[in-house]
């Protein structure tokens, strides 16, 4: 596997970035202001992740997603450690992301990865998002925010 930046000839993964945001037009809006990177498996994009800077010297981890069939082998963990290296050696300090309350695996992921809880933003997801979303068999109402200083 490889992960590298999407070029700016190629489309971005629409169908893996929605398995993690089920907005397609958030997803859009993200893409084109952030960077794209994807894991390549062969002739394949299996993962892909998307940097979006937000404040100086702090980029937001907008989108992890792994194709289905490779979930649960460990490239969920390679891409975000990828896009910690890749922050600081973009020069940023600090690298944020949200997840929903009801995304447990991801939860214990970004947190084995260094993340740390610092903010909860109750019922972004009730406010922000047309249809309701269950994982786990739990209603994902709140984002959970989390932070690793680089």
């Amino acid at each position: 596997m490889k992960i590298r930046q999407l070029n700016e000839r190629e489309q971005a993964p629409m169908e893996l970035l929605l398995l993690a945001d089920p907005s397609e037009e958030l997803v859009h809006d993200y893409v084109k202001r952030g960077y794209c990177f994807v894991a390549d498996s062969g002739e394949k994009i299996i993962g892909v992740y998307v940097l979006l800077p937000t404040r100086p010297k702090t980029v937001e981890l907008v989108n992890v997603a792994v194709s289905e069939e490779q979930q649960g082998k460990g490239i969920g963990k390679q891409l975000v450690l990828n896009a910690i290296q890749v922050a600081k050696s973009m020069g940023y300090q600090t690298i944020e992301l949200g997840t929903g309350n009801s995304s447990i695996n991801q939860l214990a992921l970004y947190q084995k990865c260094g993340f740390r809880i610092v903010n909860i933003e109750i019922d972004f997801f009730v406010k922000h998002y047309e249809e309701e979303i269950y994982e786990n068999g739990i209603q994902c109402k709140d984002m959970i925010r989390l932070s690793k200083d680089l």
